[in-house]
């Protein structure tokens, strides 16, 4: 897959993807402007043409945008290098809504009529970052 930012001074390019997911968190959700459209496209991601700009949004994560126009580019889960990539940047992708995560935190004035997994905040947590003291 390739995609670029609104101005095209950064091309992204990663491995084909099928499905996209939904996060509803209220990080997510101030920084997107609605859910954000979530692309898993683990460590293999590669930019060009310009060096994103990147905010340390949590503990385990950082978020990167283009720092001419601003655009999205991605959400780095830095303890397993994965990159969460906007599916918006990929104008000709086709993809299919699979999951929503922090279902909990979604506001009441949207909904998709799609069938999709869904996990609240706590399960996120749960799943994908299991207590360190449990290891």
């Amino acid at each position: 897959m390739k995609g670029s930012c609104l101005c095209g001074s950064i091309e992204v390019s990663a491995s084909d993807h099928a499905e996209v997911g939904l996060c509803h968190c209220s990080m997510c959700r101030r920084w997107s402007g609605g859910p954000m459209f979530a692309v898993h496209c683990g460590a293999e991601v590669q930019f060009s043409g310009g060096m994103p700009s990147t905010y340390r949004s949590s503990d385990w994560a950082e978020r990167g945008f283009c720092p001419t126009c601003g655009t999205h580019l991605f959400y780095h889960l830095l303890p397993s290098n994965e990159y969460i990539l906007p599916a918006g940047l990929f104008q000709d992708a086709q993809f299919r809504l699979t999951n929503e995560i922090f279902i909990d935190e979604k506001p009441p004035f949207y909904d998709f009529s799609n069938e999709t997994h869904k996990l609240t905040g706590q399960q996120v947590f749960e799943q994908f970052m299991p207590d360190d003291k449990e290891s």
